[in-house]
């Protein structure tokens, strides 16, 4: 395991939430080593002792896993509106963090990990991860959507990173979108789509670094199999150690 700030440690661990343990850790409630704890220490659970309490905080294994995310459900582990949220459809894993937002309409792949650390370079830009969207569009002519594909569309003062993109003509003045993006702001793909004046109908993350969505059915769950993990940790220069 690597190291990480310690009120994580004990939130993955099973202990108390994040919130909570840095309370704890205010409190001198917490020991690393035998000597009490303060805020913003890192640990690694197998190398170090920390206690609760005078409760040990145990090591646990990395999880990983992909989620189908439904329509209609809010990537965050509570909801002040009470709409339902991704942590319903899966296991209650003490630690368990999602890996880039999805927005409440939009459906898909969405990575879920205990390795707080690996999450965070898979979001970070400098990593440039590569996620791959379906998009069904209405709003303009196809021959204005090519020339916006051709072209550099700036939001924010940055350029969009497209990589890749496919246009397929639909019905009734409606089109599909594959796009890769190399980029992961905060519903970019929609706000993409404003600036060009289309309509998003339905907008679906379809992969996310290596790891597709494939065949999941909506709402459901799986493990990232052994070689899933490597390959979406050697995308950002780690592994599983």
């Amino acid at each position: 395991m690597t190291a990480v700030r310690l009120q994580r440690a004990i939130a993955r661990g099973g202990i108390a939430s994040r919130r909570r343990a840095e309370d704890l850790i205010r409190q001198g409630r917490v020991t690393v080593n035998g000597e009490v704890a303060s805020l913003g220490m890192e640990v690694d659970l197998d190398r170090d002792v920390v206690k609760v309490g005078g409760r040990r905080v145990r090591p646990v294994p990395d999880v990983w896993m992909l989620l189908h995310k439904p329509v209609g459900t809010v990537v965050t582990r509570s909801d002040p509106d009470r709409r339902p949220t991704i942590y319903g459809l899966v296991p209650d894993i003490p630690g368990l963090v999602y890996v880039g937002r999805l927005d409440y309409m939009t459906s898909g792949a969405l990575l879920l990990t205990t390795d707080g650390t690996a999450a965070h370079r898979l979001t970070h830009p400098r990593f440039e991860v590569e996620r791959a969207y379906r998009v069904l569009v209405h709003g303009r002519e196809v021959s204005e959507i090519r020339r916006r594909l051709a072209g550099t569309t700036v939001i924010d003062g940055r350029p969009v990173r497209i990589v890749r993109h496919r246009l397929r003509e639909g019905r009734g003045g409606t089109a599909e979108l594959l796009l890769t993006l190399a980029e992961g702001r905060n519903r970019i793909v929609r706000r993409l789509c404003e600036q060009w004046g289309l309509k998003v109908d339905r907008l679906s993350r379809l992969s996310y670094g290596p790891i597709r969505l494939g065949r999941l059915p909506v709402g459901k769950w799986r493990y990232l199999s052994r070689s899933e993990r490597e390959r979406l940790l050697a995308s950002v220069g780690t592994s599983n150690g």
